[in-house]
Order: C-alpha cells, then structure tokens, then sequence
C-alpha cells in the first residue's frame, strides 16, 4: 500500500503568516536576512497570485517584538489582522482561530518568526484539530540552525509537511500551462538566476 500524497490544492488552503514583526526579525541568524526578508515577500506574493485567503497576526507588538513588516500590511491591507495583546501561541487567540476557520480552508500554509515558537505552537495546534499543515521552512526563521532543526524536527514528527516558498508555488500551479507569464514573473521577482532563464526564454520566443 502506497502512502498517500497529500498535495496542496490552491482551492483549498489558507496563508498564515505570524509574526514577521520588525523587532523579532532582527533575531534570524538560520539564514541570511536579505534573503530571508526576500523568501518572506515571495510567500506572501505566492498567496496573492493564487488568491489564497490570508491572516496576519503579530504577537505583543507594543513591546520589543515590534510592528508587523510593513510591506505584509500594504500587500494584504483588507486581509484580516489580528494583533494578539499577549498570547504566544496564536492558535490560543480566538479571533486568529475563528478567523483561520471562517476561511473554510483545511489546509494552512504557515511561516513565522520564530520557528521553534511562533510557527510551530499553531502548527502543532493546528494539526490537533484536523488541518492539514504546510511549514514554509525559507519564510520562517529563527537564531539558529540548532533551534531550527529541532522545531522542524518536532512538527515533521506530528504530520507537518515542510516546504520552501518555489516548491510551494509548483504544487499549487500544476502546470506551466495554465500561465506561463505570472508564474515565470512571480519567480523572476525573487529568484535572480530564474529572471536570467526567463529572459533568455522570453528572447528565444520573440525570435520564432
């Protein structure tokens, strides 16, 4: 008996994205911060050419985790934005919960800082109650590789499955055949070497 592939399905998932505030950025040390910073708005512009649902939620922005990446707010601004007074783990906010539930999606693509805390406490949650998880492991970070492994670790254990943000954006695609032009302009935008392929493709076709 095979094991099942459970694959994303653009009509049926939601876009999580937890506390990619100003403050708690600064702790990332697992991966570069331009290319962290740059891995993040490509999630976030994977969920808006897919026209997935998507949450925002900061976690005590008040205090030293500072506000959410403005970048996240002005590409989501009717998106729902639930700035948690206290709680660490989101899943224990009722409005984030009834806002993840009222999108009707059962399976939830989640990136966060910090790993080991702020992703994987709703993803664990998350999994409790029956959704289907998806780790964005390039869109989320952390102070080390040692806390990174262990938090990836503990949610691959429960059934999370750990994607980066391009395998992501395939799985939902299917085919290049249904655009080639966004899908090819979305990687351009945050992969260098594919806006290089995409060029010399694009200058190919002009010459048919």
């Amino acid at each position: 008996m095979g094991k099942p592939y459970v694959r994303l399905d653009k009509d049926n998932a939601a876009v999580l994205l937890v506390d990619h505030q100003t403050g708690l950025l600064s702790l990332v040390r697992d991966i570069d911060p331009d290319k962290f910073k740059n891995n993040v708005l490509a999630l976030a512009a994977a969920a808006q050419y897919f026209n997935l649902p998507t949450i925002l939620t900061t976690s005590f922005e008040q205090g030293p985790n500072g506000p959410l990446v403005p970048e996240l707010k002005e590409m989501f601004p009717d998106a729902p934005y639930i700035a948690r007074p206290g709680q660490i783990n989101a899943w224990d906010n009722e409005d984030f919960v009834k806002a993840v539930k009222a999108t009707g999606k059962k399976q939830l693509i989640i990136a966060g800082v910090v790993t080991e805390v702020c992703v994987a406490f709703p993803a664990l949650s998350a999994l409790e109650e029956d959704f289907e998880v998806f780790v964005i492991t390039d869109a989320s970070g952390t102070f080390n590789h040692l806390t990174r492994d262990s938090a990836w670790d503990r949610m691959s254990n429960a059934g999370a499955q750990l994607m980066t943000w391009f395998g992501m954006a395939c799985e939902l695609h299917r085919d290049w055949r249904n655009d080639i032009e966004g899908l090819g302009t979305l990687f351009s935008n945050h992969i260098p070497d594919y806006r290089n392929l995409i060029n010399s493709y694009n200058q190919h076709s002009s010459q048919k």
